[in-house]
């Protein structure tokens, strides 16, 4: 069984492919949504979470985005620190995810693939790309925050251009190229290369 990453900055509409790649009937795990779950779910996490951001990081249980979004966005730092006790979490719930499936192929979606260090797992990577005025219109409409805060939260990513270039594959999303033809190509494409066998 083939594994493919999904990766593109914020922004870049890497959940879009992601859902062409589902209605195909791919299965896919969101890292991002994951880690989400993971800090609300996990003890041990959320004691090392607890540990490094105080008792105000959750409110009834419940993760305080908001909170820890404004920490580690202001401090390198601290979004270090805690990506080094959320990563490890995030990748071994991927791994036991995937010995789940019964597919050609799956998708592991993450925003930070080369900056977790979790590429190395992956069969091959796919970018999806926008250019960031496009990129920035679509956050700021997203998540009704100002350009200054979606450029901050950019600056925390590998510059995009520099992460296109790392991927085996890209996928245009610039609202001039049509994505789902781009997709049902690398669908086809990745069908076939799991019908091969590994090893002759």
């Amino acid at each position: 069984m083939l594994k493919i990453g999904l990766t593109g900055g914020i922004g870049s509409g890497k959940s879009t492919v992601a859902g062409i790649f589902q209605v195909l009937g791919i299965p896919v795990f969101d890292a991002d949504a994951n880690a989400r779950q993971l800090m609300e779910s996990d003890a041990q996490l959320q004691k090392e979470v607890v540990t490094l951001f105080g008792s105000s990081a959750y409110e009834a249980g419940k993760l305080n985005r908001k909170l820890i979004a404004d920490i580690v966005f202001q401090d390198p730092f601290q979004l270090e620190k805690l990506n080094a006790i959320v990563h490890p979490a995030t990748i071994r719930a991927a791994e036991e995810w995937a010995i789940r499936q019964n597919a050609p192929y799956i998708i592991k979606e993450a925003a930070l693939f080369f900056e977790a260090g979790s590429a190395d797992g992956m069969d091959y990577i796919i970018g999806v790309y926008a250019p960031q005025h496009v990129r920035l219109h679509r956050v700021m409409k997203r998540d009704q925050v100002s350009r200054e805060d979606v450029l901050h939260r950019m600056q925390r990513q590998i510059q995009e251009e520099i992460k296109m270039r790392l991927c085996d594959y890209v996928v245009l999303n610039d609202d001039q190229h049509l994505v789902i033809p781009q997709v049902l190509q690398l669908h086809e494409r990745f069908l076939e290369e799991a019908k091969e066998p590994l090893y002759e």
